[in-house]
């Protein structure tokens, strides 16, 4: 198995792994959708024990490497950074509880665009006007999908842009500290903190599910999303970002094929204008990263 491992393009193995994190994670919001819409259960209560089981297989991984990798000058970033990681996940999940799949994916989508927008007004980096120009098209393309004119409107579609907010924050937090971190050190207080901070948002609601079967639903939900996690790892420490980006974008046929199999949820017209918008954006913001990274 390592012997065809090693024979095989890179981009082929990073193009695979990425298509199967897609793949996993179409699942994962398909299961906690699920349980949260169908199932009934707290949002904040998914998502702990979503992370706590993650967390469980990835154990190994922090006993032989994350322990070295605590010591940091910035304790306080880290944390800061796990909270809006956090608060993203939590609102993911309370919107999955509420609006169709495809709205919820298509929403996430915008993510990349509060990132350049907060790069250039806190991280002071200079955003070109083609770049802002980008960004707008993605807001437009977001608006399109939200569609705030519509009777259907649901204001726990904005839940989904809050996340798409809070990862944007997130990721930023991490642009900054990637300037002393090292990626085993990012990765390690980020699979530390986010337990015992959902833990804390789930105590109102509690942490036990009632329902039986829904265990089996989280333990699927937990083991697929380190399952996930490590496909995307493999994915980018095989193919370039731009490169894989095409693949990236395969999650939103993904999540709506499953929304339509298991809740019949069928998107309108407008829903394909907006992400075509969005991803066309994206790809535009993405090859100006890379030019400016290679220049």
């Amino acid at each position: 198995m390592t012997r065809f491992y090693s024979t095989v393009s890179p981009a082929y193995v990073g193009a695979s792994f990425m298509l199967i994190a897609g793949i996993l994670f179409a699942v994962i919001n398909t299961l906690v959708q699920y349980s949260t819409m169908i199932l009934g259960l707290p949002p904040a209560t998914v998502a702990f024990w979503q992370y706590l089981i993650a967390l469980g297989f990835s154990v190994p991984w922090l006993l032989t490497k994350g322990i070295r990798a605590m010591k940091t000058s910035n304790p306080f970033i880290h944390v800061a950074r796990v909270i809006m990681a956090a608060a993203g996940v939590q609102l993911w999940v309370m919107s999955l509880a509420h609006v169709p799949i495809w709205q919820a994916i298509a929403l996430i989508m915008l993510s990349p665009f509060f990132v350049t927008f907060g790069a250039g007004v806190f991280l002071r980096e200079t955003i070109s006007f083609a770049r802002w120009c980008a960004v707008i098209v993605g807001f437009i393309g977001g608006m399109i999908i939200l569609a705030p004119w519509s009777e259907d409107f649901s204001v726990y579609a904005l839940v989904a842009i809050a996340a798409a907010v809070m990862w944007a924050l997130a990721s930023l937090m991490t642009k900054y500290l990637t300037r002393t971190e090292t990626p085993e050190s990012l990765t390690t207080y980020l699979l530390l903190l986010l337990t015992p901070i959902n833990a804390g948002l789930a105590l109102s609601d509690g942490v036990s599910p009632s329902l039986g079967s829904a265990w089996v639903l989280l333990i699927a939900a937990g083991l697929m999303t380190a399952l996930a996690q490590y496909a995307l790892t493999k994915a980018y420490s095989s193919a370039d970002a731009a490169y894989l980006q095409p693949f990236d974008h395969l999650k939103l046929p993904l999540n709506v094929g499953f929304g339509i199999v298991v809740f019949g949820f069928i998107p309108p017209g407008s829903m394909w204008i907006g992400s075509a918008l969005i991803v066309a954006a994206s790809f535009y913001l993405l090859r100006r990263e890379t030019q400016t990274a290679t220049n």
